[in-house]
């Protein structure tokens, strides 16, 4: 697959002839339908708002791929994926009723333009953030192994796309792990407002692929017949187990980049080059030559520009969404409270609860995968996910290339394709590399196709500081995380919760990151083994207090019951309430300790005070209780970096010493 394919310039062959035809006529529909949509912007004021990215010279490329590929195969396109939602075979009315906001479109004007969405068809969907799609092509791919189905997993990026940093961590993972994966470049010369060749420093973008040890081809991409058998090719040997390919398709850009984009960059000679390049023009010329009359052509193409001039117009006189389901399908529909049977309880370690809690889901659902850096073989650097690899095979358990953001989209992928993906993102501060995929990918997915569609994965973590520890193996990041809707965040802070907390994120329909406490890893305790998990979301009393309450999580709980009990000493009655999950916050606990205590609080949390999340939680109990006489004070690590010095972090961290101080403070 290393030649350079390009199109002929002869008639087309009798055996292409109808199949040349009807794309033909594909191709201009696509136009027809995009020219409307674009002029739909560009009146005053618009009848649609906001910006589109359009397809214009590009159609013949997911045309000629739905072709060459089996029906059951999947697409995973860019933001310019109205011709590939189309082909991929999406209502027409459905897309264009999205693109105008519309309440009958395929997510309800959720989605708009540029993310339409629709897992639960073959085509999974857009992605606007460049590349994006490539981490989440490669889980989907993992899932259709898992599987055994046969499909083949095709992403569609920009030339663009190729310098981002997803891209080729997608490239090295679906690499490694033979995943029958299609990588397609849509080629068009323009990079954003860039031409590509400023941006890259060899001929054929698809020799980068080499590197991976990824066969690539560079094709015409206006050619349909090309194209189709040059994915039916790469189709064939991702299905015989050879892992994936990269297709350069050569394309105009015959539009700007986005629907306000004048091209004021652009020179005379580079559009002229482009337009001789379109491939509805080629084809007509082409079919023309092989003996179709051009009345009959342009029959074709005005009979499509009808059609879509007649569906719009309905389109824009129906109903807009409806104003009260804005905020609906964040999150799943809270389920029920029970708590689980306990089986038996033993004595262990944290870390040892966490590998325990692990080997309970792949156990009891054959949906679960784990994945990440060194957690097959290695058993985890901390050791969590020992022994599982060794149990329960490397279909199920396996390493992972040092790729965070692969390995957070792919876990993306795999749920959005029915498996139940736990993920070990080795440190927090790691997850910063990646943040895309949970903040704009796995939060998004429920919300944008109305409730139809989940992500049930589980991001495993540990944070904190622990002496030696550098600034960048030491961050506390759940605020962070917590602020984002659509993301369930817990801390577990007991080694019963590790085990306890982690069954319940995996048992939940939406994802979740479970963050553990590095520094309570070798902590030894009684841990209470149970036949499933428990709700989402409750936080759970440490200890009851009359006098003043503190509240905390993670790391923090142990130093506050050491307070507490040293406050006890001295006839003080301070309560300690864990919250355990930050998103959802257990309000209802919230409102009776601090009820309980007589409306004197003290939050604590090893995070830096500013944009930390007691000042969430002050402001929640002053809009829950406004007639509650309160005295809210926190205590927090200063806005500083953490020391690798234990001497350093002593004096900057919370302890039982300080929490102590502060409740004293409180109450005085």
């Amino acid at each position: 697959m290393n030649q350079v394919v390009a199109a002929g310039e002869k008639p087309i062959n009798s055996s292409d002839m109808n199949f040349a035809r009807e794309t033909f006529a594909q191709i201009a529909f696509i136009r027809a339908f995009e020219a409307k949509a674009w002029s739909l912007t560009q009146v005053n004021p618009p009848r649609v708002m906001g910006s589109m990215h359009f397809c214009a010279g590009q159609e013949a490329v997911p045309l000629g791929a739905i072709a060459g590929l089996g029906q059951q195969d999947q697409i995973i396109s860019t933001y310019r994926g109205h011709g590939w939602a189309i082909a991929s075979g999406l209502d027409p009315r459905a897309v264009m009723a999205e693109i105008c906001q519309k309440a009958e479109g395929v997510n309800g004007g959720r989605a708009g333009s540029p993310y339409l969405m629709a897992p639960d068809t073959r085509f999974i969907g857009e992605n606007s953030i460049v590349g994006a799609g490539t981490t989440i092509a490669c889980g989907t791919a993992l899932a259709n192994l898992a599987q055994k189905n046969g499909r083949v997993v095709v992403v569609s990026i920009g030339d663009g796309a190729m310098n981002q940093g997803a891209v080729h961590e997608a490239f090295a993972f679906a690499a490694a792990k033979k995943l029958p994966v299609i990588f397609v470049v849509e080629n068009n010369g323009w990079s954003e407002l860039t031409a590509t060749g400023d941006m890259f420093m060899v001929e054929r973008i698809a020799q980068r692929a080499h590197g991976y040890g990824i066969p690539a081809a560079t094709i015409d991409g206006t050619d349909p017949m090309i194209v189709r058998d040059s994915f039916a090719i790469a189709a064939a040997r991702a299905r015989s187990g050879e892992g994936p390919s990269l297709l350069e398709c050569r394309v105009p850009r015959l539009w700007g980049h986005y629907s306000r984009d004048i091209e004021h960059y652009r020179s005379k000679a580079d559009k002229a080059a482009a337009e001789a390049r379109d491939p509805l023009s080629v084809m007509k010329a082409r079919l023309i030559a092989s003996g179709v009359s051009e009345e009959d052509l342009e029959r074709v193409r005005t009979f499509q520009e009808k059609n879509i001039d007649e569906m719009v117009e309905a389109i824009m006189a129906s109903d807009d969404p409806d104003p009260a389901v804005a905020g609906s399908h964040v999150v799943a529909v809270a389920a029920e409270s029970h708590t689980p049977k306990v089986l038996q309880t033993r004595d262990m370690t944290y870390i040892e609860a966490v590998n325990a809690a692990m080997r309970a889901e792949l156990e009891t659902d054959a949906r679960t995968i784990i994945f990440g850096e060194d957690v097959g073989k290695g058993g985890g650097i901390f050791g969590g996910s020992r022994n599982l690899q060794r149990d329960f095979g490397d279909e199920r358990v396996f390493d992972t290339p040092i790729a965070e953001n692969a390995i957070l989209g792919s876990a993306v992928g795999a749920a959005m394709a029915g498996m139940k993906p736990i993920v070990e993102i080795m440190w927090a501060d790691f997850i910063f590399v990646a943040l895309d995929q949970l903040v704009n990918q796995a939060a998004n997915i429920r919300y944008i196709t109305g409730g139809n569609n989940s992500v049930p994965l589980v991001v495993r973590t540990q944070q904190g500081a622990t002496p030696g520890s550098c600034a960048q193996h030491s961050q506390c990041i759940e605020a962070m995380l917590a602020h984002v809707p659509g993301l369930k965040v817990a801390l577990a802070a007991t080694a019963t919760d590790a085990y306890a907390l982690l069954r319940a994120a995996a048992a939940d329909p939406d994802p979740c990151v479970v963050i553990e406490a590095r520094g309570l890893y070798q902590a030894k305790t009684p841990v209470e083994l149970t036949d499933g998990a428990e709700a989402v979301g409750k936080a759970r009393s440490r200890r009851s207090g009359s006098d003043a309450v503190i509240l905390t999580w993670g790391s923090m709980v142990v130093p506050a019951l050491a307070a507490a009990d040293e406050l006890a000493e001295s006839g003080r009655n301070v309560g300690v309430l864990d919250l355990r999950w930050l998103n959802p916050l257990d309000e209802p606990a919230i409102i009776k300790a601090v009820t309980e205590a007589s409306g004197k609080v003290l939050i604590v949390h090893e995070a830096v005070r500013t944009g930390g999340f007691a000042a969430e939680i002050a402001m929640r109990i002053s809009e829950i209780l406004p007639d509650l006489k309160t005295k809210i004070a926190r205590l927090t690590t200063p806005d500083t970096r953490i020391p690798s010095s234990p001497v350093l972090q002593a004096a900057l961290l919370p302890d039982a010493s300080k929490i102590k101080e502060a409740v004293q403070a409180l109450l005085s």
